[in-house]
């Protein structure tokens, strides 16, 4: 099995398992997601395991990649079934699951795991969309649902949303009361840090947050987004906080034929395995 860069670690001596979530049933633009986990595995093979931006390195973590799950295809529940016993199991462990998906529903899955074993759990979501619908094409399970159903979850004020330029009216105004939710960039999530102190925090990145000038292997490009670098300063915030859980979706690497997009990703992934 072709794993992460860096990350061969076995099972009982790691503090971090990534797994695959390869799923994109519920897109409702361009589809390709499923192949994301594969493609970032492969790619990171032209990737250093080395960081200059921290000057840390992938080999001295103690990391384990336990390949991609098998998702059936069709109605959503039965994959965010096999998902939520997944992380569910790698947290009865006591370690962090780090998924990799797949369309952004698979983080409901993490998420009813993580919410299990930390009742106050927060989440820290970066995204060019609300994902705030209660319905999309009379669906309540679907990407375009998917912090809706984690508010339901979790309730008010635990859900911290960053980089949002893409929605319904109503999403936006129903977000004013049950969600902390920052438009067009990232730029208030370091004055947010003091309120998610000593907090359990599920990270979300959705890979649309970024500008598609420089990100466009993704099913719902929104321009506008933020910059590469602007992401990096955000992400390396985290170190400050408890992270238990997170993910990496939405990239389609067949959406990008110059595999610009697949790159990034596995920078990303790389950064935030070592801040976390």
């Amino acid at each position: 099995m072709q794993n992460f860069i860096g990350c061969d670690s076995s099972y009982d001596d790691a503090r971090i398992v990534i797994f695959g979530a390869p799923y994109d049933s519920t897109t409702s633009n361009r589809p390709g997601a499923r192949f994301g986990p594969h493609a970032i595995r492969t790619d990171s093979y032209g990737l250093e395991t080395y960081s200059p931006y921290q000057d840390k390195d992938l080999c001295e973590l103690k990391v384990y990649d336990a390949g991609e799950m098998e998702l059936p295809f069709g109605r959503p529940e039965p994959a965010l079934d096999i998902i939520e016993a997944a992380a569910g199991q790698i947290l009865l462990d006591g370690k962090i699951p780090l998924m990799i998906g797949g369309e952004h529903l698979v983080t409901l899955g993490a998420v009813r795991a993580c919410a299990k074993t930390y009742p106050d759990l927060h989440i820290v979501h970066f995204d060019a969309h609300t994902d705030l619908r209660e319905e999309y094409l009379g669906q309540k399970l679907s990407h375009a649902t998917v912090l809706r159903r984690c508010h339901d979850i979790l309730g008010n004020g635990k859900i911290f949303q960053y980089g949002i330029r893409s929605g319904m009216a109503e999403e936006f105004a129903w977000a004013k009361t049950h969600t902390k939710l920052n438009k067009f960039n990232l730029d208030t999530f370091e004055d947010d840090i003091n309120s998610l102190q000593n907090v359990p925090i599920y990270f979300t990145l959705d890979l649309d947050v970024m500008d598609p000038s420089a990100f466009p292997g993704t099913g719902t490009p929104e321009a506008g987004g933020v910059s590469f670098t602007e992401l990096m300063s955000a992400i390396s915030l985290l170190s400050g906080l408890n992270i238990i859980g997170c993910d990496i979706v939405e990239l389609a690497p067949n959406l990008d034929s110059s595999g610009i997009s697949t790159a990034l990703a596995c920078k990303l992934l790389r950064e935030i395995l070592l801040v976390i």
